[in-house]
């Protein structure tokens, strides 16, 4: 299953956490390395949904609020560099609709094979 192109990503998700540094759980610098920056969020939303419609995603637990999926694979910088990253999307129970939680760097590179 792809998670669907109308999922919801919250762009204060991405100009209020990813994108700023935090001193705890900071995702900026990681995110820096590709070119996201603040001054260009709607990148980074274009890179996550590119990355989404490519790859199939996995079942990755529930609870009171939805059922979870994982999408494993390579976000594509700004600027020619490549991120493996793991993206964490939520099916909400209450209306079904997919909307993006999270997303954080892959130990391990991603392979497509």
């Amino acid at each position: 299953m792809k998670i669907p192109a109308d999922a919801e990503i919250l762009d204060p998700k991405l100009t209020k956490y990813f994108l700023i540094f935090k001193s705890r759980n900071d995702k900026s610098q990681f995110l820096a390395q590709a070119g996201f920056t603040e001054k260009n969020p709607e990148t980074l939303k274009a890179a996550i949904r590119s990355l989404v419609s490519s790859i199939e995603a996995v079942e990755d637990g529930e609870n009171e609020y939805g059922q979870f999926y994982r999408v494993d694979g390579d976000l594509d910088g700004v600027n020619q560099t490549t991120l493996s990253v793991a993206t964490i999307w939520i099916q909400r129970k209450i209306d079904n609709k997919f909307q993006f939680v999270t997303l954080k760097p892959l130990r391990e590179p991603h392979s497509n094979a």
